[in-house]
């Protein structure tokens, strides 16, 4: 059984988290916030209760935008050292390319899409789920953003040899499949396509 690093889970568990809920992947839940249950307490950026080439993916869903931007190459290199060899991430982001074409148009508050917990605006986008937020959860804050090139050259500076990925504009994000061996465009895009709804492909 392979192990999956469900980096960030929040209340979710391997169920959502498409193309690896079966039988297949042994899931490892892992968040700052105790309150979630998670397997493993820890942070992006401080994973070390994680061994080093131990994992054979990781999931890690709109929570890369929580951390300060100095701190996400931390990350990517923590990433890194936990995967095996042959292991992948799949991350997904929000798109602020897209999210600030909204914002110029005048729409901040204006409902861009609905996720499982409410409508999205661009302000959520943005800067954390409102909502969330006003709750008490301030680890929904959000402390950067990424476009599709920053994120591939980030991942690419961490050392991820390849890698492939792009918008789901349905759904207001980006998304990356990232190795630490090199794969053939073929290869990549084969991979990708079971973790990733309604992918259009950058690169």
């Amino acid at each position: 059984m392979k192990t999956l690093l469900h980096v960030g889970c929040g209340s979710q568990d391997i169920s959502s988290c498409l193309g690896f809920n079966s039988s297949e992947w042994n899931e490892i839940r892992f968040d700052i916030n105790i309150d979630v249950n998670p397997d493993i307490l820890g942070t992006l950026t401080d994973m070390k209760s994680v061994k080093t080439n131990s994992i054979d993916a990781i999931y890690s869903a709109h929570n890369i935008e929580h951390i300060f931007f100095h701190e996400v190459p931390d990350a990517l290199n923590e990433f890194y050292r936990v995967l095996k060899d042959d292991g992948m991430v799949v991350l997904t982001c929000p798109d602020l390319q897209n999210i600030s074409e909204a914002i110029a148009e005048d729409r901040l508050l204006e409902p861009l899409y609905h996720s499982s917990g409410g409508p999205i605006s661009p302000i959520d986008s943005v800067y954390g789920w409102r909502e969330s937020i006003a709750e008490g959860n301030h680890y929904m804050a959000h402390k950067c953003g990424f476009t599709y090139s920053l994120l591939d050259g980030l991942f690419f500076k961490a050392g991820f040899k390849s890698r492939i990925g792009g918008k789901r504009p349905e759904a207001w994000d980006l998304f990356i499949v990232a190795f630490k061996k090199n794969k053939s465009d073929e290869e990549l895009k084969a991979i990708a396509m079971p973790f990733i709804p309604k992918p259009q492909f950058t690169a």
